[in-house]
């Protein structure tokens, strides 16, 4: 598939330097390329996904980790910023699922934590955004869901299936209504990934538009002013996104606690 992108990329190059037009290729900063070498990647090769990823984990490590050692009455820097990403998400989980699922808390918040600092190191220059490829949040995805059902069924055993069957309804509607709940059951995960994904590579793909008009000296000032504007919003979306993909988590995780409509 990397060779596939690489074959495309030469071809356009090509083609706009025959045409002499304005060459830029946005996607090209989401191939996976190997850390050491030319050569193909495989499971085990080290490349430019893994290494961000590795930074994304020893950021959050450091916050909670290096940021809390004081643990002072009166917090420093690195100490409000764990407290309060900790509150935020505790109150999320406890408001949202309510009690039962503090018990669960320390997975979503390592969920929230991973995805926000992956989001916010995508925005620096020359850095790779991890949460940008289907596959990285698929796993996250496809994980929640799984996670999720089993749990629903090992509490509930076949009263879980409630969640499918709205007994308030007319009863002439309740099977098309499970068809439908069902249907939209297991697009969950699909949705689930394919958002954060995908709003990440959009934005990402649009700053690197507008970065390639800024060589323009025609337009130059304008394309500035857009790249700040779209880099603006890009701050906004990593945190909403972070936000969105945990509290749907936490939606999903109260359907396996209280199955019944």
């Amino acid at each position: 598939m990397t060779r596939v992108k690489h074959v495309a990329t030469e071809t356009a190059y090509d083609g706009a330097e025959e045409t002499g037009g304005l060459v830029f290729h946005p996607l090209d900063q989401f191939i996976v390329k190997p850390l050491f070498g030319d050569g193909p990647v495989h499971w085990y090769t080290p490349t430019n996904v893994t290494l961000w990823l590795a930074i994304a984990v020893l950021c959050i490590a450091a916050l909670f980790i290096w940021g809390t050692r004081s643990r002072s009455t009166i917090p420093g820097r690195g100490q409000s910023i764990a407290e309060l990403m900790y509150g935020f998400t505790h109150k999320m989980v406890e408001d949202i699922t309510g009690k039962e699922g503090l018990k669960y808390f320390p997975y979503i918040m390592t969920l929230f934590m991973f995805i926000l600092f992956a989001n916010y190191l995508g925005l620096i220059p020359m850095s790779f955004s991890t949460t940008s490829h289907i596959a990285a949040t698929a796993v996250l995805g496809f994980g929640v869901f799984f996670a999720v059902t089993i749990l629903g069924f090992v509490l509930n055993g076949p009263s879980f299936l409630k969640l499918f069957w709205m007994s308030e309804a007319p009863l002439f509607l309740r099977p098309i209504i499970a068809v439908i709940e069902i249907i939209s059951y297991f697009v969950r995960p699909v949705s689930h990934s394919v958002r954060l994904a995908g709003n990440i590579t959009a934005g990402h793909a649009v700053i690197k538009v507008f970065a390639a008009f800024a060589a323009l000296a025609a337009v130059s000032p304008l394309s500035v002013l857009a790249i700040t504007a779209i880099y603006g919003l890009e701050i906004l979306v990593c945190g909403i996104q972070a936000y969105v993909f945990t509290i749907l988590t936490c939606v999903y995780l109260k359907d396996a606690l209280h199955p019944a409509h």
